[in-house]
């Protein structure tokens, strides 16, 4: 009994000294997930499909996180946006289903999404790619890509990797 009360103190000195802990610091604890179990991912393909709304092409659950770097899932249930990264290349691994992809060309209906990637409704030329499950594709900064296709559902694995900018840009 003595050493459950023990153990109980302890946590709640834990618990307390944690509490403590500076905004900044519990952040960037925060930031940092580096293992993710099948199971997890599991769990995160059912939590994308539940959260879908109706005509929404693509959700998103983080799977791992050491920044600069963020692994994600994408849930793709339709077709949606055309993208390029600026300033990121960007990792696809297929965990499930297949589609086509679109790499390369131009954006169709170009749009700035924000300071460093631009959107658009589709791509005009490029490489069209059947992929399926356990497939890998890379995708260099300033290349335009896009899920064209999807066979049912999709799901993803992504990452952006920063690319240093060339004076060039």
């Amino acid at each position: 009994m003595r050493t459950m009360g023990l153990s109980f103190a302890l946590m709640l000195m834990a618990a307390a000294a944690s509490a403590q802990q500076p905004a900044a610091q519990q952040q960037s604890a925060d930031a940092v997930k580096t293992f993710a179990s099948s199971a997890d991912v599991t769990a995160l393909i059912a939590k994308a499909k539940s959260e879908r709304k109706q005509g929404q092409p693509t959700v998103s659950e983080r799977i791992l996180q050491l920044a600069p770097y963020n692994v994600n899932l994408e849930y793709r249930a339709s077709v949606g946006p055309a993208s390029l990264h600026e300033q990121e290349a960007e990792i696809f691994y297929v965990i499930d289903g297949a589609g086509t992809i679109i790499t390369g060309g131009k954006l169709v209906g170009e749009t700035r999404a924000n300071a460093t990637n631009l959107s658009g409704t589709a791509i005009d030329g490029g490489t069209s790619r059947n992929i399926a499950k356990g497939d890998f594709i890379v995708i260099p900064e300033n290349t335009p890509h896009w899920i064209s296709a999807i066979d049912g559902t999709i799901v993803l694995m992504t990452v952006h990797v920063p690319r240093p900018v060339s004076a060039a840009h």
